[in-house]
């Protein structure tokens, strides 16, 4: 089959336009013929562009034609695959995965599953079996995401299948035009190596967990290193005084000078992970610009400025009772007190830092100067599921939301759930519960607003006793410190009024205070312009995680872009998880804004 090209595609009427994308999306032509519709004047500015008019001509279609595309996909190993009367498409793709091989007792598991599934849902369980990496999926991953997903409410199922289609066919688009994510491949795949080195080394399946300083810890920070050096061509590469691993790509200045000083722009992320955590959180940021740094080397360019890459060694406050250790330090917000705390075996970090062979005088030394930079800016996965739901690779990042949590205890009298009359019971539980509800209206009412109450405990809780005390929490955030504090005070003084009108008392514990951080305004902007020069969609939301970039922020400009998670964007999570073409885009977008800021530094 000759290559499909852009240029045919965009010189195309639309009869020859849906005949052209023929099986990309199956036995669906309505789709491609909806996608010409809508071309620019001009034709479709990239691939990228091309599969976003396919997803929106999906997206606004009305939900008869939505299910019947998801309808018009065979069973997995089904009967269809029996009988040999699948497409083209679907039998390579089924046949890639090891489906037309299953043993006996994969294939008498699939078929109940099938059966499970379409007597739950009403339609076929879709899955792109080729994987995110496009290589396809273990029958043993295809089994596990059929249980899995069989859970999911209807709704979210419905959208997931969808998305899968998506996925589907942009792999036979791939396929069909000889296209390949060769950055996002080599992201992927430096990522799955890295997420060899777990602290765990005994579970199965294998749990990723990366905390401070441990064995893997130092792992990853050698195999940084050693990627840093022989291929992605950096000039100086190093382990600082907290483990954090810096690679610095001169600019022509200081390539000229053999490393004199020169302005820099700084990016990364972290390398440490949360315990069963995911391949991406963190990492991302450090292997997206180290693969910009590899394709500078190896196209023998120097930009105005230079590139330093720091994988942060600590961010998630797992072993230590301390997070952002690693951005602290260059921030110069490195407490000494720290070095004296213990982690669950007895081990200090002062000694798990000489250990390691960190010198901890050497830290106040780490911090940065603001005037040798031209700004942070940081690439990180999602964490969410809006970039999912919008069926968007990538997101610019608007604010980094300010944070309050606090710990709640409300008072009340246990008594008799059979004899204390409804009038005159004084139910703690039922207190906290009203108090969760307003937190919801509450935090609803404004927008990228959040509120949480992720603990509920009633110790000593009987079945049959009128809780007379419940502890709490509450975890309170908005892109801006002003909305975040008008939130506290009203849930503080809601708080209060329930608690006088039911007669119980109540302490409120502030635990945790952290300023929101919009991004510069400027550099916003010149991530947005990289998105747009890629042909997508400008999404702008705000951070509801914290992220290495909120440290920077206190002495920097700073700016993120979000990639698009795939399990509607679970994170923190084995099931954490990109797509290589994704991958490829976010990298792509990393290199415009590089391009960009090289033009405005001339």
């Amino acid at each position: 089959m000759s290559t499909l090209t852009l240029d045919a595609l965009n010189g195309a009427d639309e009869a020859g336009f849906v005949v052209l994308l023929d099986g990309i999306y199956e036995h669906s032509p309505w789709i491609a013929g909806r996608a010409w519709a809508q071309r620019p004047a001009a034709g479709f500015a990239s691939l990228a562009a091309l599969k976003r008019a396919l997803v929106e001509a999906v997206r606004e279609a009305e939900p008869a034609a939505q299910l019947g595309l998801i309808r018009a996909h065979p069973e997995l190993a089904g009967k269809a695959m029996v009988a040999q009367a699948l497409t083209a498409e679907s039998a390579h793709e089924q046949g890639r995965a090891g489906l037309s091989h299953c043993s006996e007792a994969e294939f008498t598991r699939l078929q109940q599953l099938n059966a499970d599934y379409n007597r739950r849902f009403g339609f076929p369980f879709i899955l792109a079996v080729r994987g995110p990496r496009g290589g396809g999926l273990s029958r043993r991953e295809i089994i596990a995401s059929f249980e899995r997903r069989l859970a999911h409410p209807i709704d979210v199922e419905q959208s997931e299948a969808l998305r899968q289609i998506h996925r589907i066919a942009e792999l036979r688009l791939a396929d069909r035009m000889g296209a390949e994510p060769a950055l996002g491949n080599q992201v992927w795949d430096w990522a799955e190596v890295l997420a060899v080195h777990t602290d765990i080394t005994d579970a199965e399946p294998p749990v990723l967990t990366v905390t401070y300083l441990t064995d893997a810890h130092r792992a990853c920070a050698r195999q940084l290193m050693a990627w840093m050096n022989d291929d992605c061509g950096f000039d100086s590469v190093t382990i600082d005084a907290v483990g954090n691993v810096v690679g610095v790509y001169w600019g022509r200045a200081e390539a000229a000078a053999a490393g004199a000083s020169g302005r820099r722009l700084l990016t990364g992320s972290h390398y440490d992970t949360v315990r069963n955590g995911g391949k991406y959180d963190g990492r991302l940021g450090i292997l997206v610009p180290m693969a910009c740094v590899r394709a500078l080397q190896r196209a023998g360019r120097r930009l105005p400025f230079g590139i330093e890459v720091v994988g942060f060694a600590e961010e998630e406050g797992q072993r230590y009772k301390a997070t952002f250790l690693g951005s602290g330090a260059l921030t110069g917000d490195f407490n000494p007190a720290w070095l004296d705390q213990r982690d669950a075996d007895g081990v200090a970090m002062r000694d798990a830092m000489a250990a390691a062979g960190l010198a901890v005088d050497g830290i106040a030394a780490l911090q940065r100067d603001p005037a040798r930079y031209l700004g942070f800016v940081e690439v990180h996965i999602e964490q969410g599921p809006v970039l999912a739901e919008l069926d968007l690779p990538l997101g610019v990042v608007s604010s980094i939301n300010g944070g309050l949590r606090y710990l709640g205890e409300v008072v009340g009298m246990a008594s008799h759930a059979g004899t204390t009359p409804m009038g005159q019971r004084r139910d703690a539980a039922a207190a906290v519960a009203e108090l969760l509800l307003y937190v919801e209206q509450r935090a609803a009412s404004v927008a990228d607003v959040v509120g949480t109450v992720g603990m509920l405990q009633v110790p000593a809780g009987s079945i049959n006793v009128v809780p007379g005390l419940c502890r709490f929490s509450l975890d309170l955030r908005a892109t801006t410190d002003g909305a975040r504090d008008a939130l506290a005070a009203d849930v503080s003084a809601e708080l209060a009024r329930i608690c006088e009108r039911r007669g119980l008392a109540f302490t409120l514990e502030e635990t945790m205070r952290a300023a929101a951080a919009p991004s510069d305004a400027a550099m916003q902007a010149r991530w947005a312009a990289a998105v747009q020069s890629l042909g997508l969609p400008v999404h702008v939301m705000p951070s509801g995680a914290g992220h290495d970039a909120m440290k920077l922020h206190c002495v920097m400009p700073q700016a993120m872009l979000f990639q698009r998670g795939l399990n509607a964007g679970i994170s923190h999570n084995p099931l954490e998880a990109v797509t290589n073409d994704d991958t490829d885009l976010c990298v792509r977008a990393f290199q415009a804004l590089l391009d960009h800021l090289a033009a405005d530094t001339r």
